[in-house]
């Protein structure tokens, strides 16, 4: 790959680059990372949180906020 291309896609050595052929063309591009998998797998390590209501959210918003600003 020419260097002014590997400068605009902002990739060098080790970058994973995915190719795709389009309407006779080829794309290429750098590849994400993560995938949402593993995206989603980081942020659920237990698996995904009960889900809350809106005024439950609130409350703990509510609760963080009076316990972040006492003794102020």
């Amino acid at each position: 790959m020419p260097a002014e291309v590997r400068q605009k896609l902002g990739v060098g050595p080790g970058s994973v680059l995915e190719c795709e052929e389009i309407d006779n063309r080829i794309v290429v591009r750098r590849s994400g990372q993560f995938s949402s998998v593993q995206v989603h797998e980081a942020l659920f390590p237990d698996g995904v949180p009960e889900q809350r209501s809106l005024d439950e959210l609130k409350e703990g918003i509510r609760k963080h906020l009076r316990k972040r600003h006492e003794g102020r």
